[in-house]
């Protein structure tokens, strides 16, 4: 006899299969929604399953790891664990975003990606800190463009002065010298890592070494246009330690700042990093094309620039404001905020 389609269980019941593949009593998601309690999940033997011990772990420390008694919200390997607190849900519900089910976390994402948009009209009007050397097109090129890249790969201090550990490390590009890094500390969004010494900067530098400077690394083919050249440069920038966010943010700025003709078509979602990650969560969804599809809708209905998701789902992911340079009293500006509330239904 032919195998059916779905397989038949004991009593004859056709399992039933949710949204997300999975046997709907094994979905966390669907089982909730349904209010199903969900099943325990089983071992090959037939017990519950348990976490697989690492080779070479002694029994205590397996219970250790799995159990209750892991002190000070660290994991074995010493790093710090931190669980972002979820608001209650309370029966909100939202089309452009459905993957939230707490009014609290809707008025929270508002609030970021409102911040988001305050500050891109901010660097699109008046600039503060290093941001200003960056948008004075009297300044040579070259210059403009290395410290941009400088700002992306370190980040903004949350401080009285965002651009202090920017301002002290950087080198001139004329120099051919990139900066002594160990012990400078990088901004919340920064991607430099102290282990890694200077090699993203080295790696940068001969990047724009094969096209014969940054200018033309940047610009590439004068006819594209400025959603073509942001994607095609975003993946042409794909250096080691240079990830997602770093490069996203690189050329907002030096799009935002008058360097070059560059706008985002598409968020470039796409890894482990917290814009991602806030994406899928918010959005409800992890198919890539489907997650840009959603990206692009909610801000449509926000009112938005499409770019200001970027740092708005960051903020919102990690759950405290990086202000990304614009300084500690920045706020959003109420007419964005009321637009987002407005699209999200609050």
């Amino acid at each position: 006899m032919g195998g059916s389609a779905r397989a038949v269980g004991s009593k004859g019941h056709v399992p039933t299969f949710c949204r997300h593949n999975r046997l709907i009593q094994n979905c966390p998601i669907c089982s909730r929604e349904q209010h199903l309690e969900m099943r325990p999940v089983v071992s090959p033997s037939g017990g519950a399953a348990q976490p697989r011990a690492p080779r070479g772990s002694s029994p205590a420390q397996t219970a250790t790891r799995s159990g209750s008694g892991r002190s000070g919200g660290r994991s074995a390997t010493g790093l710090r664990v931190r669980k972002l607190a979820r608001g209650v849900e309370d029966g909100y519900r939202s089309e452009l975003v459905p993957g939230l089910k707490s009014g609290a976390d809707a008025e929270r994402l508002a609030e970021e990606l409102a911040f988001a948009a305050t500050r891109l009209a901010v660097l699109d009007a008046e600039p503060p800190g290093l941001y200003a050397e960056v948008a004075d097109s009297a300044a040579e090129i070259e210059e403009r463009t290395w410290l941009a890249f400088l700002i992306a790969y370190l980040g903004p201090l949350d401080a009285e002065d965002p651009f202090a550990a920017i301002e002290a490390a950087r080198t001139p590009w004329s120099s051919g010298q990139v900066p002594e890094l160990a012990g400078v500390e990088p901004g919340p969004r920064g991607a430099h890592v102290n282990a890694n010494g200077e090699r993203t900067l080295h790696a940068y530098r001969a990047w724009a070494a094969r096209s014969g400077s940054q200018q033309l690394a940047f610009t590439s083919e004068p006819s594209w246009t400025a959603q073509r050249r942001f994607a095609r440069v975003f993946e042409r920038l794909s250096l080691p330690g240079f990830p997602r966010d770093a490069r996203f943010e690189l050329l907002t700025l030096l799009g935002h700042l008058g360097v070059y003709e560059l706008r985002p078509g598409a968020l470039q979602l796409g890894g482990t990093g917290s814009v991602t990650t806030g994406a899928k969560r918010a959005l409800g969804i992890g198919d890539p094309m489907l997650l840009e599809r959603r990206a692009a809708q909610l801000a449509e209905a926000s009112g938005l620039p499409l770019e200001a998701l970027d740092l708005g789902f960051y903020n919102w992911e990690r759950g405290s404001r990086a202000t990304a340079g614009m300084g500690l009293a920045a706020e959003p500006d109420p007419a964005a905020l009321e637009t987002a509330r407005a699209a999200l239904g609050l």
